[in-house]
Order: C-alpha cells, then sequence, then structure tokens
C-alpha cells in the first residue's frame, strides 16, 4: 500500500472488536483469570522460599534447580522472576563483600628525607618479551634518586633489600614515610613487615590512579625521554651501566625545573639555598652594570618550600590530612 502498512495490519486494526484485547463490540471486558495461575497463598509461599535465608542471595535458575532436586517443583523460573519484579526484587541477590573506597594519600615534605617514593618500571632486554625491572627511589622534596637498582625480575624480597639499601646509601638516615603504587612488590609482605619494624610510615596509592605518584611517573619520563636511551638493552649489565650514568647526570647535572633549577643533589644535602643567594648576587651585578638591559629587576625561581602528593584542594581533602596526621 502506499500508506506504507501491511493489509493485514490496516484490516486488523480497522477491525471493531479490535479495541482493546479484552473487548466485544467496543466495550471492555474484564479477562478471566488463566486456569493455572497461581493463588495468592501460592505466591506468598513462593515469595517466601525466595526470600528465605538459604536462597535469599540464590539466582531464581539456582532455587529452581535446588528445589528440584529435592523432590520439590513450585513454579517455573519464569514465574519466579515475573513475582520478584513485581516485588521489586529483581536485583543482585547474591550477597557480594562491599569494599570501601581507597583513601586519598595526602603527604607533605618541607624538607629532605622525609617522604620518599619509588617504583619500578620496564626494559626492554635484548629479544621481544625479555624485560629487565628498574628500581628506582626518589626523595619529593629534593627530587635526588637516593638509590636504584636492575635486576632480571621483580618480587617482594628483592623489593625488602632494595629499600635497605636505599637507606644505607642515604647513611643509614630512614626517612619518615615511603610511597608507592600497589603493584605486588610494593604491598608484599616482606615489605610491609620490613617498613613497620622500621617504623616508616607506609603509603599507597589508589588503585588505577597514577596522579598519586608523580614524582616517580615524571622521573620515568625524563629517563625514557632522554635522547641516549636506547631502544633495547643488550644485557643486565648494559642496563645497569647506563642507569649508572644516567642517574649520575641526573643527581648531579640536571637543573630540574621543579626544585628552581637546581640540582636534586644540592637541594637533598641543604647547599642550594648558597647557591641561589650567589646567583641573585650575580644577576644583581649585572643588572647594575647594565641597567638598560632590564626594564625591571630579573628574579629568579624559587626553591621549593614544600612537597606535597595530592596537595588538599577542599574541606573533605584538609579533614583527611588531619585524619593522617592523628593516626601519625
Amino acid at each position: 500500500m502506499l500508506s506504507g502498512i501491511a493489509w493485514a495490519t490496516f484490516y486488523r486494526r480497522n477491525r471493531p472488536e479490535a479495541v482493546s484485547d479484552g473487548a466485544v463490540d467496543g466495550v471492555v471486558v474484564a479477562r478471566s483469570a488463566p486456569p493455572n495461575k497461581l493463588s495468592a497463598q501460592e505466591c506468598a509461599g513462593l515469595l517466601e522460599v525466595l526470600n528465605s535465608r538459604e536462597f535469599v542471595d540464590k539466582a531464581p535458575r539456582q532455587v529452581w534447580a535446588a528445589l528440584l532436586d529435592r523432590g520439590t517443583y513450585l513454579a517455573s523460573v519464569s514465574t519466579m522472576y515475573r513475582l520478584l519484579r513485581a516485588g521489586g526484587l529483581v536485583r543482585e541477590r547474591r550477597a557480594q563483600a562491599r569494599h570501601e573506597s581507597k583513601r586519598k594519600p595526602h603527604l607533605l615534605a618541607r624538607n629532605p628525607n622525609e617522604i620518599w617514593t619509588w617504583d619500578i618500571t620496564k626494559l626492554r632486554g635484548p629479544v621481544a618479551g625479555k624485560y629487565y625491572d628498574l628500581y628506582v627511589m626518589i626523595d619529593i622534596f629534593s627530587r635526588y634518586v637516593v638509590h636504584w637498582e636492575v635486576h632480571a625480575r621483580e618480587s617482594g624480597e628483592l623489593a625488602k633489600e632494595f629499600i635497605e639499601n636505599a637507606i644505607r646509601a642515604n647513611g643509614g638516615i630512614a626517612p619518615h614515610a615511603i610511597h608507592a603504587d600497589r603493584g605486588t612488590s610494593m604491598t608484599s609482605k616482606s615489605v610491609t613487615n620490613l617498613l613497620s619494624d622500621l617504623g616508616i610510615i607506609k603509603s599507597h596509592s589508589r588503585p588505577k590512579v597514577s596522579n598519586d605518584n608523580p614524582y616517580s611517573e615524571a622521573q620515568f619520563k625524563t629517563l625514557k625521554y632522554c635522547p641516549a636511551f636506547p631502544e633495547r638493552f643488550g644485557s643486565l649489565e648494559d642496563a645497569w651501566s647506563f642507569c649508572r650514568r644516567f642517574f649520575e647526570y641526573y643527581n648531579y647535572k640536571h637543573y630540574h625545573s621543579g626544585i628552581g633549577l637546581h640540582v636534586p643533589f644540592t637541594v637533598h644535602i641543604g647547599t642550594a639555598q648558597a647557591i641561589q643567594d650567589k646567583r641573585a648576587e650575580t644577576l644583581e651585578k649585572y643588572r647594575a652594570a647594565n641597567p638598560q638591559r632590564f626594564t625591571r629587576t630579573p628574579t629568579l625561581p624559587k626553591l621549593p618550600a614544600a612537597a606535597w602528593i595530592n596537595k588538599p584542594t577542599d574541606e573533605t581533602d584538609k579533614q583527611q590530612v588531619t585524619d593522617q596526621e592523628d593516626l601519625a
């Protein structure tokens, strides 16, 4: 038809008795209940069984099968679903653990050796599928790489030894807290027990939130975007050799934008302020000798007064910081 409606549909819609499903001569009449319909008492009994302590966390199919194995048949699976749906009970019926969301870490360092952070990254080996694991510990205030190691594998025991070696390399000085993500090595029992024995506060990132460990992530980017960084390392010794040269440069020659364009080592040992004063003196001497070159007094990038992991931005964050300080 030109109207786009099938003939059968057209005639069915125009039949007088088609006013409604329960209509006779255009008058709506009530349908009689089917003979196999459950009675109100049977429906109540079935709901009682479905919501019983034994079956309240089971899917209707499981209830149906369990009852059938006992020689009992109350209703079909679809009938069970229909009754549950009518009562607003069609939902996840299984008892499931409810895990609270992980608390957002808030860590503040005003001096070196207060907060360290560490992570592990993969270095490509000589062939596809072969990787070496680079462990790096950073002081978040000074950005100084306290210690690093390269291993052929990752494990909790190696992580424990790595932290011990980092403290030893720092002259036996341990931080107040060590932050890491939630990798298996970071959350291992050996690392947890070590930090507990040393009295070091353990902090972890929230799951799948890389921003909670920004210092390690930024340092790895600096490493892997270094022009000399190879596509692959020929051996474990090759990886050690490259990292030795890189971290020597990073700690002692890399002018870090996050610490006022000083090198991490001078901030870590506390000589950066003297260097800052000398820089200011040099600038002032040049400005006094060449005033025409300056429209305003030159300033230096500031040394950091504090380093945060997730600086509080609202009252909820500030309350969490207060709670964490109380626990500490």
